[in-house]
């Protein structure tokens, strides 16, 4: 039950806390249904519902001079769950099947952290700040995406001292968002009409298509009940490999340890029980792992965005606007004269270039928004679909949290 104290703090308890955060995720849901410019930026659901609340937040602390605070210990425990299902769903056979684009867009994606990185440090010295807050308009918030922001905001705050880190990061999240989807198709259309480019025979092919396994799964007790074991064997696993990587002198958050224990626990399951075996049967279980994954990623954003204290935003909306305005124009630059020509010059290439801008500025669901709207235009491009998700997905997230980790050390 929410409490109010004597100096004018409305505190809900964990209980209340998770309940309204549900509450929020629906209305997020049903606010994202009905309004068509939230589904064309691809603004994610729960960033809706609690950044809704957020505001009202805002508004009741400058109106009334009320502070609302919320217990959100479950949030952390989401996290991990979520990024443990990810481990479980990463398939090494695919990322290998990708072959050198994989490898070189991997690269690139790299290359491009390290500058988004060091634009970020190098204008907050020149605004008079702490030089590792412009990492939350670098890679942690752009790269990153809400995820990583929220996972990162704590030591940002509580060991390096940088107050709004949380808000700071997820403010630049949402005008990257916005801004991938907006540069995206020009960039693509205007390299198609700038080169003699055409698609590929493939273009019969079912545009956006992802290839993959195209069976239907059934949800059943027994799948999500395996599902949620094996998640759980994995926050194990992971809790023995942050302990390895903690005492390497490596500062990586805990959620990287469940993502490793889930890689490697389904690496194991596909060698060791290739045909499903009597514990393993990872195509019966995956309808539980994408269902858990789903509600926890969603309730666990829901939950860190509801509490945000946007009026600490106020004395650094210079900085912020002039990071995002050069972060946009660097992403467009490389994207250009970078992407286009190391990824062969070609239509693919230029489908690539579309989703590239929501691996640099804003999520997996952006860049293949952006690559299918192009598609759609033009034709197919098999390659693309199969490099840009895996790399978005998987790859950068590790490499961008090595990063990370290495750059915002404590003083």
């Amino acid at each position: 039950m929410p409490y109010v104290f004597a100096d004018g703090t409305l505190a809900f308890d964990a209980f209340s806390s998770l309940t309204l955060a549900i509450l929020l995720l629906f209305v997020g849901k049903g606010l994202s249904a009905r309004v068509g410019t939230l589904r064309r930026y691809g603004i994610p659901e729960p960033v809706v519902g609690g950044v809704l609340c957020a505001a009202v937040v805002c508004v009741l602390f400058y109106a009334g001079g009320l502070r609302v605070e919320f217990e959100l210990g479950m949030r952390d425990i989401l996290l991990l769950y979520f990024f443990g299902a990810l481990g479980l769903n990463s398939n090494l056979r695919s990322l290998l099947s990708g072959g050198r684009a994989l490898v070189l867009l991997a690269v690139l994606a790299t290359v491009f952290i390290a500058m988004q990185n060091g634009l970020g440090m190098l204008l907050a010295g020149l605004f008079g700040m702490d030089a590792r807050a412009g990492l939350m308009v670098g890679s942690v918030s752009l790269t990153g995406g809400v995820g990583t922001t929220l996972a990162w905001a704590p030591h940002f705050t509580d060991v390096l001292g940088i107050a709004g880190a949380a808000e700071l990061g997820l403010a630049s999240n949402m005008v990257g968002l916005v801004s991938a989807c907006a540069i995206g198709g020009p960039i693509a259309g205007w390299l198609i009409r700038r080169y003699p480019i055409m698609p590929s025979a493939d273009a019969g092919l079912e545009v956006g298509r992802l290839f993959g396994d195209d069976s239907r799964s059934t949800l059943d007790y027994h799948g999500v009940l395996l599902a949620l074991f094996w998640l759980n064997i994995a926050l194990l696993l992971g809790q023995l490999i942050s302990g390895v990587i903690t005492r390497a002198g490596l500062l990586l958050p805990d959620f990287v340890g469940c993502l490793l224990g889930g890689i490697v626990l389904r690496a194991g399951g596909d060698l060791l029980a290739p045909d499903g075996g009597r514990m393993w049967r990872y195509a019966e279980m995956r309808p539980g792992i994408a269902l858990i994954s789903d509600m926890c990623l969603g309730l666990f954003l829901t939950m860190a965005l509801m509490g945000l204290q946007l009026w600490l935003l106020q004395p650094i909306l210079g900085f912020m606007a002039v990071a995002m305005l050069l972060q946009v124009l660097m992403v467009v630059v490389f994207t250009v004269y970078v992407v286009f020509p190391a990824m062969g010059r070609d239509y693919e290439a230029a489908v690539i270039c579309s989703g590239f801008g929501g691996i640099a500025l804003g999520s997996t669901a952006t860049a293949v928004a952006n690559m299918t709207a192009v598609a759609r235009e033009y034709g197919a491009a098999p390659r693309a679909f199969l490099v840009v998700p895996l790399v978005c997905g998987f790859v950068i997230d590790l490499v961008n949290t090595l990063v990370i980790g290495l750059l915002a050390r404590g003083g």
